[in-house]
């Protein structure tokens, strides 16, 4: 059964489409068949951050409009076998979403057979952001440990509870989880920054996994291979505790606490 998962949040530039090609990846590496969306319709970041820029011949308005097939549209990954990518559109208005449109392709992507589908959404509570949580099963809450990001993302918490397909129908409330990132146990232990338990008790939903801060994330992005994939980083490691707990594992959250010095730094400050 297709499991439809939203990656959402209230502010920008908080990693949703960096979380959005790490979930996706870690879920294809499992052998399960993943497709990909952009909702965000005139930016297109994904395909960036995919690596799969200049591949991009038609895009999700494209398919929608019927200027194209689906299967015209989405781009296989070289990396997994099983993840597909469907871009969005760099020219079009954000009008040219509309819910019956992303239901179609919704539609014939579960006709596929595709195990997963993520929606990358734009940030905040525009159109966008509504079409791309809609239809979810699930939801990745992204938030960074700072007051301004977690008080939007409480709105988006709301809106979840109450303008989803699920909540108009009347059914039990999508699954939420919460995914930190760019935390750093040092600032928590000097007040700069909120920590897990903080963030945890005002938005009351269930950590899925803290990802750490790193120039690794970066570096990911610009050579468009998301950090997942980076198996020597601490960052991958965090995304992969994160898609096993998506599929029901228990694991304890790693990097939430400053590493203990060794003998000599305490002996001479370093």
């Amino acid at each position: 059964m297709t499991e439809i998962i939203v990656v959402t949040s209230g502010k920008g530039g908080v990693g949703k489409t960096t979380t959005s090609a790490s979930l996706a990846c870690g879920l294809a590496k499992r052998g399960k068949k993943v497709a990909v969306i952009d909702f965000d319709i005139g930016l297109r970041n994904l395909d960036l951050i995919m690596g799969c820029e200049r591949r991009v011949v038609y895009d999700f308005v494209n398919v929608i409009q019927g200027d194209c097939t689906l299967k015209q549209a989405l781009i296989k990954d070289k990396r997994l076998e099983s993840l597909f990518v469907l871009a969005a559109s760099q020219t079009r208005d954000k009008d040219a979403l509309g819910a019956e449109g992303v239901r179609k392709v919704l539609d014939e992507m579960i006709a596929d057979g595709f195990d997963f589908i993520i929606c990358d959404s734009p940030a905040g509570i525009e159109k966008g952001a509504h079409l791309a949580m809609y239809y979810a099963d699930r939801a990745v809450v992204v938030v960074n440990p700072e007051v301004s990001s977690v008080r939007d993302s409480d709105r988006i918490l709301g809106l979840l509870a109450s303008k989803t397909a699920h909540a108009e129908k009347g059914e039990s409330r999508i699954k939420e989880h919460l995914l930190l990132t760019r935390y750093s146990p040092q600032r928590v232990a000097t007040g700069e920054m909120m920590s897990v338990d903080d963030v945890k008790e005002i938005l009351g939903i269930e950590v899925i996994g803290v990802i750490p801060e790193s120039p690794d994330v970066l570096s990911a992005s610009n050579a468009g291979n998301p950090v997942i994939l980076n198996v020597e980083s601490d960052v991958s490691l965090a995304y992969e505790d994160s898609v096993s707990r998506l599929l029901g594992e228990t694991l304890p959250l790693r990097f939430i606490e400053e590493p203990k010095k060794g003998f000599f730094a305490r002996m001479f400050g370093g």
